[in-house]
C-alpha cells in the first residue's frame, strides 16, 4: 500500500504543498488554532494512508501536551516540522527516527 504526505496547518503554510500536489491538507487558521489544531493533527495521524506529516514547527506550540507527545513518538506516520528555530539539528533527528539511522553520523 502506497502512503502519503499530508500537510497540516494555516492555509497560507499548506497552499505550497497543494500546489506541489499533495492532496491530504488539513487547514486551520491562525485565529483557530488553539480550538481546532488538535483535532485536525489527530484525524492526520489516524489515516492509514498517511505516512508523512508535515507541519510548521511554530504550530507544536498550539497542541495540547497529549497530542504533541504522540506525534514527537510516532514512527508511522512520521512527522517532518518546518521552519521555526528547529534547524538542522531538528531535521537530523527527525530523519534519524524515520529510518533509525544518523545519516550525518562519521
Amino acid at each position: 500500500m502506497s502512503q502519503e504526505i499530508a500537510v497540516v496547518g494555516s492555509p497560507d503554510f499548506t497552499t505550497g504543498f497543494r500546489l506541489a500536489g499533495v492532496r491530504k491538507c488539513e487547514n486551520v487558521a491562525e485565529e483557530e488554532k488553539d480550538e481546532q489544531l488538535d483535532d485536525a493533527v489527530e484525524r492526520t495521524l489516524a489515516d492509514d494512508g498517511v505516512g508523512i506529516v508535515v507541519m510548521h514547527a511554530d504550530d507544536l506550540d498550539h497542541l495540547s501536551r497529549n497530542v504533541r507527545k504522540s506525534v514527537e513518538t510516532s514512527i508511522e506516520p512520521t512527522l517532518v516540522t518546518l521552519g521555526g528555530e528547529a534547524g538542522s539539528g531538528g531535521l537530523r533527528e527527525q530523519i534519524k527516527r524515520a529510518i533509525g539511522i544518523d545519516l550525518m553520523d562519521e
